[in-house]
């Protein structure tokens, strides 16, 4: 019997399908991602002067009151963590900032087969925990995980919300080196811009929206 890939035409024509598939890819998953984004911008309110006066408060809480929405923002994450390390490997960690960022990164991890890993301000975890400090407007505050919670070597992706300042998250990635795990980068739903508040992270960050405007963002 002779092997119907032996002749060399044929196996140029299974190549360049191969090819054209793999290519096509991110191109798909770019569109798919657009699309999701546009979605997700209209869903989110914006309340002025909320909680005090001259701040614009990004309220994502209509996000996950739709049951479609929701997953769009999970799919959204989903696309950008498939594309962005596609060569280097998923990450085996989300890592999770209270409180908000325990709203979507658990569904994130359960979807990627990565462990969830919660973030928390000091005093709210049992056992053993890893402590660091970050600058809020009225002084210090701390965030802990529990010493067993991310293994030496493990890749770590912290998420939350919104980044603003950069400090907390900032403090979260210093708890997953503190553990020895290999920081690999931060994803965001919301970022205000006008606070440059990635300036202050040393890892890549990504985030879906930029405050008041559409379109992913990455550096």
């Amino acid at each position: 019997m002779t092997d119907s890939t032996s002749s060399p035409a044929l196996r140029d024509a299974v190549h360049s399908t191969q090819d054209t598939r793999l290519s096509s890819a991110p191109s798909s998953r770019s569109a798919e991602l657009s699309s999701l984004t546009i979605s997700l911008r209209r869903a989110i309110r914006q309340f002025p002067d909320f909680p005090e006066p001259g701040i614009l408060f990004e309220d994502i809480l209509p996000i996950f009151a739709d049951p479609t929405l929701h997953g769009n923002l999970i799919r959204a994450l989903e696309l950008h963590v498939l594309t962005t390390y596609e060569g280097a490997g998923k990450p085996d960690v989300i890592l999770g900032l209270e409180a908000r960022g325990f709203l979507f990164g658990p569904s994130l991890a359960l979807k990627l087969g990565a462990a969830f890993v919660p973030v928390r301000k000091k005093g709210k975890l049992p056992g053993p925990t890893e402590t660091a400090s970050f600058r809020k407007e009225y002084g210090e505050d701390f965030f802990q995980v529990q010493k067993d919670a991310i293994k030496p070597g493990q890749k770590v992706l912290v998420v939350d919300d919104i980044i603003a300042t950069g400090g907390s998250a900032s403090a979260a990635g210093s708890l997953a080196q503190q553990l020895g795990g290999d920081l690999i980068g931060y994803a965001f739903l919301l970022e205000l811009d006008f606070l440059k508040g990635r300036q202050k992270l040393n890892a890549p960050a990504y985030t879906l929206l930029s405050s008041q405007e559409d379109g992913p963002k990455a550096s």
